[in-house]
């Protein structure tokens, strides 16, 4: 399984970016794709989270109303699309897989990710 995000960048506050993250060799039937972020000097933490391509996602409170999550299942490409960005949301961003499907989703955890893209800086200037 590889997964290859693209997207992301300098951008100035209250602009908008999307993230794509392409999965090749994936054969899961049950599964959770989420978007991570790590700032410096601080713990890599969820952002947004779905179960299955196609199926429900969910958000964490910081990007709720900002952040979109989607997917084409057909080219098997999750997006991360980036509204109104603060400073706070600039990190590198990561796409992940886990089969621990329940914990991953219903947290938007990093705890049980399987495969990890390499990561794309995202930041935001004032």
């Amino acid at each position: 399984v590889q997964l290859v995000e693209s997207g992301g960048g300098l951008v100035q506050a209250g602009e908008s970016t999307i993230l794509s993250c392409a999965l090749f060799g994936f054969n899961f039937d049950n599964y959770a794709i989420g978007w991570f972020r790590q700032a410096p000097g601080k713990e890599r933490e969820g952002v947004s989270c779905l179960r299955n391509l196609g199926g429900d996602i969910n958000y964490v409170d910081s990007v709720k109303g900002r952040f979109t999550m989607s997917s084409d299942n057909v080219k098997k490409v999750v997006y991360l699309q980036m509204n109104s960005l603060k400073p706070e949301d600039s990190a590198v961003y990561y796409c992940g897989v886990s089969t621990v499907v329940t914990e991953t989703f219903n947290r938007v955890t990093p705890d049980f990710i399987d495969f990890w893209g390499q990561g794309i800086e995202v930041s935001v200037s004032a």
